[in-house]
């Protein structure tokens, strides 16, 4: 099996990808709003790591 050679931020989108099909899958009754859900929290998910991303590298000087 070949491996898989990541980077950190390559493996946390992959993570946000699929926790955001997962909450849109179980959350939303209709397809329109399980993807609109979907698609929002993978923008909160990505938003939230490159804030995180910025504020560790402004705090480490």
């Amino acid at each position: 099996m070949p491996k898989l050679a990541l980077s950190h931020l390559e493996a946390a989108l992959l993570f946000a990808f699929f926790t955001s099909v997962v909450l849109g899958i179980v959350s939303k009754h209709n397809d329109r709003d399980r993807l609109r859900y979907g698609v929002k929290c993978f923008a909160y998910f990505a938003g939230a790591l490159f804030a995180a991303g910025w504020l560790m590298y402004l705090g480490h000087g």
